[in-house]
């Protein structure tokens, strides 16, 4: 390919790209070869180099006086020393670091016998480059001039084009990947593309394609059905050739033609037709019949698309078919008979389907599969014996199914099996010997059947073993130290809720290094197991209900595990300790206090546990604690004095039952981000201090408390709060109309930094907080930082909502509900267009949920927005915000009498004591929400 009459350079903006136009078959520069570049071409890779930014420097090769033959990338011709093609595509990791940036230079257009360049997944943008090269924003016309081009590869670009007229041109091409590129509205792309008279490979995976509107028009030759039956084709020794150039033909019929073998029978796939079609991850509803017109594919991807109804039996016809792939699809009838038939199967997927029936005898027939998965179906009936037939089977994967029966002896003959899972099924008997023969296995998934009988020892012989996964089924007896023997490779052993016993003895040291082991309800005590001390790479581990009954040993804390016991006497000089959800109970007393080392520990996380009592007053130790987490355990009394002592950044002890009024020594600190005590039964004011000397807050949440009095204007000082949560408590008083100081909330340009200390690794430890947003309880993590929200509700607050609110556009989540507020509604909150709860004005663009139920709210719900499609339990008042109007005649005057009657004999009460105000409103909240979440779902 002739390159230089392409001079003139085109300003482009770039998005990681991909353009590959290498010849199909090229030759490779031997590394003893004597022959040196070319001058000229050396100082054009070098003016290229240097307008590149290479941050990871992979061109270091590249230097003044080198042999450019020799440098990264590049290949020359082991004859001329031309520079033949260049291979700088960005390595897959360290992806990031790796990409060139910068400018092409036009200089390469002197590398006039360069054939394949492949600049795929770097990161230029607003560059020259040469006119061939085109602009990556859409397809590039120009390039349909380009008639000797052999291969094309554009994919992992945000290219788009309405049209694929620009190939028709490319009569050499023989590979075209356009994956990810949009090409929904290329409704030419069929019969473009299959009129590439050279193209024996299409890659158009995720491109936005849908069932073709002219599904036989592939080439102008529109027979579907031939019959010659009968004819004397004996002297035709051209019919295999020209029959299979046929490219719509779908049967066809030669019965008593006296034909014989046909010495150039294999020669089919050397018209050129198309061998590779990759249609995966598209729109098809069904199987394009073209496909069946292409006789000579070897290679079907179909998968991720939304295939329904039957498997066609036409499949059985595409006898060269190697691969076949159309999992992650809708089709739900049985495995067609006609798919055993292919006997050059190698790769069979038709996992995550709703196929139905059994899997027939004539699997067998497969001889040469290697792959096969039906995974993630309705499948039924046994596992046929015949698979012992798959001689080069190296994956079987049935998992998911309705499967029953026995595991078929026949499995010890697969001497090719890596993976074999049969995990969720209803398989029944014993894992058979004949299991130990499998010397390539890597993979074992038996679980969740139903399988009895022993833990089989010929387990032990399994060398190649990597996982083992047997649990929840019916395994029962002794499991010793043999059945490990060889097993040198099991990173994972899962075989928990099994009547397993195991007593190696108590020198064993095992043979492997595991990073996971489930042995949950085995039987593992009385002491306990020391062979896990040697387990150095263990990030996971299950022994829960195992019958231990010893002390646990210090070393075992340095495994992050699940404990279900006491919490241990420790020594914290670890800088991290993260103890959470699991179930240690007992009290805090011999963690925190009984040891006299120094405390490093800036970490520690003790939450949801079972830990009870109060919280020991022995915190003078832990000067270097900053995030402390003790929340959803069984702690009572009062916060000790010691703990305000320290200089925390977070504190969460919501869901306990402490009590008592926050002291004014909580504001030593003043370096806070998060105070969380829900909960609880803390009582007393919101301190006015907070707003004074806790200046960094970011998450304040005091909800369900014994909170009273007004809230404090000081708390308009936080320009930094974005969680404000004082829900359901007993506070009074006014809204604060200076809420509209709190900057962080008034803000839509959110962040997503909470700023730690340098002592606090900001890359292991992310801020947790549970919100309440939308009526839900929801913990928010790695985009806490970006969620905004303000929670007054059911409390006693009174008055207006002052306008001010308004100004707060950052918010996402605003309640005020089950209060006694009086008034309008602000116009101006409209303009909280971040807001996501029910469209309620027009400038609510993403507004879902609005409660400001159990108020006094007066005038009218506006009717010029969606508000009308919610329930009124959101609101108290009618549907139009209109008083409720009682017809006066006569028939009704009794009704209504009773009716008020009974009304103030209920409702007076409620006016009078305030006890079972709160009550009476909280009940009703608490109904409204489960009818809003039950109105919700059924809406879904």
């Amino acid at each position: 390919m002739v390159i230089a009459t392409m001079t003139t350079p085109l300003p482009i903006s770039l998005f990681p790209f991909l353009l590959l136009i290498p010849a199909f078959c090229f030759t490779i520069c031997h590394a003893n070869s004597v022959v040196l570049c070319i001058q000229s071409e050396r100082e054009a890779l070098l003016k290229f180099k240097n307008h590149i930014i290479d941050p990871s420097n992979r061109l270091s090769s590249w230097v003044e006086g080198g042999d450019c033959c020799k440098w990264i990338g590049v290949v020359c011709h082991n004859s001329t020393g031309h520079v033949h093609q260049l291979h700088l595509a960005a390595p897959l990791s360290p992806y990031e670091r790796s990409k060139l940036r910068g400018k092409i230079n036009p200089s390469l257009l002197d590398l006039k016998h360069l054939s394949s360049l492949d600049l795929s997944y770097n990161d230029f943008s607003s560059i020259h480059i040469p006119i061939f090269l085109g602009m990556l924003g859409t397809i590039p016309h120009n390039l349909g001039n380009l008639s000797k081009l052999q291969y094309l590869d554009l994919r992992g670009n945000d290219l788009k084009s309405k049209s694929l007229q620009w190939v028709s041109g490319l009569s050499s091409l023989q590979y075209l990947d356009l994956s990810y590129a949009d090409l929904h509205k290329a409704t030419d792309w069929v019969q473009i593309t299959f009129k590439l008279p050279s193209l024996l490979e299409l890659h158009s995976s995720e491109c936005g394609l849908d069932n073709d509107p002219s599904p036989t028009s592939v080439n102008s030759t529109k027979s579907l059905y031939l019959d010659l039956s009968s004819a004397n084709l004996s002297k035709a020794t051209d019919w295999v050739q020209v029959t299979f150039k046929l490219h719509s033909l779908l049967e066809l019929h030669l019965l008593g033609c006296g034909l014989e073998d046909d010495p150039s029978f294999n020669s089919i796939n050397s018209s050129k037709s198309l061998v590779v079609l990759d249609l995966s991850f598209n729109r098809f509803s069904s199987v394009p019949k073209w496909i069946f017109s292409l006789h000579g594919l070897v290679s079907i991807d179909l998968s991720g698309n939304s295939l329904e109804g039957p498997i066609p039996d036409y499949f059985g016809n595409t006898s060269f078919l190697e691969v076949l792939d159309l999992s992650l699809n809708n089709l739900n009838s049985s495995i067609p008979n006609s798919l055993y038939s292919l006997n050059r199967l190698q790769f069979l997927s038709l996992g995550q389907n709703q196929l139905q029936g059994t899997i027939s005898s004539a699997i067998g027939n497969l001889s040469s599969v290697t792959q096969l998965d039906v995974s993630v179906n309705q499948l039924n009936g046994q596992i046929p014996l015949s698979i012992g037939q798959l001689s080069s089977l190296e994956e079987f994967d049935v998992s998911e199914n309705q499967l029953n029966g026995q595991i078929p002896l026949s499995i010890g003959e697969l001497s090719s099996l890596k993976l074999f899972d049969v995990s969720k099924n209803q398989l029944s008997g014993q894992i058979p010997l004949s299991i130990g023969q499998l010397s390539s296995l890597e993979v074992l998934y038996v679980s969740e059947n139903q399988l009895n009988g022993t833990f089989p020892l010929s387990f032990g012989r399994l060398e190649s073993l990597e996982t083992l996964n047997c649990g929840y089924n019916l395994l029962e007896g002794v499991v010793s130290e043999t059945h490990f023997s060889n097993l040198t490779r099991l990173t994972t052993l899962a075989a928990s809720h099994n009547r397993l016993r195991f007593e190696p003895n108590s020198s064993w040291i095992p043979p492997f290094q595991c990073e996971s082991i489930e042995l949950g309800h085995w039987h593992l005590g009385p002491k306990f197991p020391q062979w896990l001390k040697f387990q150095k790479k263990l990030s996971s581990l299950d022994i829960s209900y195992a019958g231990i009954s010893d002390v646990m040993p210090t070393w075992f804390l340095n495994l992050p595990t699940q404990f279900d016991c006491p919490l241990p006497r420790v020594f914290p000089t670890l800088p991290f300790l993260m103890l959470s959800n699991n179930s240690f109970s007992g009290s805090l007393f011999e963690l925190l206090c009984n040891s006299s080392s120094e405390k490093r520990t800036v970490i520690l996380y003790i939450d949801k546990n079972l830990i009870s009592g109060d919280i020991p007053d022995c915190w003078n130790d832990w000067q270097l604690l900053e995030l402390l987490n003790l929340g959803s355990n069984n702690l009572t009394g009062k916060i000790p004095p010691s703990l305000w002592n320290l200089n925390l950044r977070m504190l969460n002890l919501r869901n306990n039952t402490l009590f008592g009024e926050l002291p004014s020594t909580l504001q030593n600190s003043p370096h806070w981000i998060m105070l969380d005590l829900c909960e609880n039964h803390f009582s007393g004011n919101v301190p006015a201090w907070i707003g004074d000397k806790l200046s960094n807050l970011v998450i304040l949440s005091l909800r369900s408390n014994n909170f009273d009095g007004h809230i404090p204007h000081k708390i308009c000082d936080l320009q930094f709060l974005q969680n404000l949560d004082l829900a359901h408590n007993n506070i009074s008083g006014v809204i604060p109309k200076c809420f509209n100081n709190l900057t962080a909330m008034a803000t839509t340009n959110k962040t997503n930094n909470f700023v730690l200390s340098e002592s606090v690794d900001a890359a292991l430890v992310i801020l947790k907080a549970l919100l309440v947003l939308k009526g839900r309880e929801d913990e928010y993590g790695s985009t806490l930082g970006l969620v905004m929200s303000m929670d007054l509700s059911a409390n006693s607050l009174t008055g207006e909502i002052p306008k001010e609110i308004g100004s707060l556009a950052g918010l996402l989540s605003l309640n005020f509900s089950g209060n006694l507020l009086t008034g309008n509604i602000p116009d101006n909150i409209g303009k909280m267009e971040l807001m996501e709860s029910l469209d309620f004005f027009s400038n609510l663009n993403f507004l879902n949920h609005f409660n400001v139920s159990y108020n006094n709210l007066t005038g009218q719900i506006p009717t010029s927005t969606q508000l009308q499609s919610f329930e009124n339990l959101s609101y108290n008042c009618t549907s139009k915000g209109n008083p409720i109007v009682v017809a006066n005649n006569g028939s009704s005057r009794e009704g209504i009498l009773g009716f008020v009657m009974g009304f103030w004999g209920v409702v007076a009460p409620l006016f009078f004591i305030r006890s079972w105000r709160h009550a009476y409103y909280r009940k009703l909240d608490h109904v409204g929400r489960k009818l809003y979440v039950s109105w919700a779902t059924m809406g879904m």
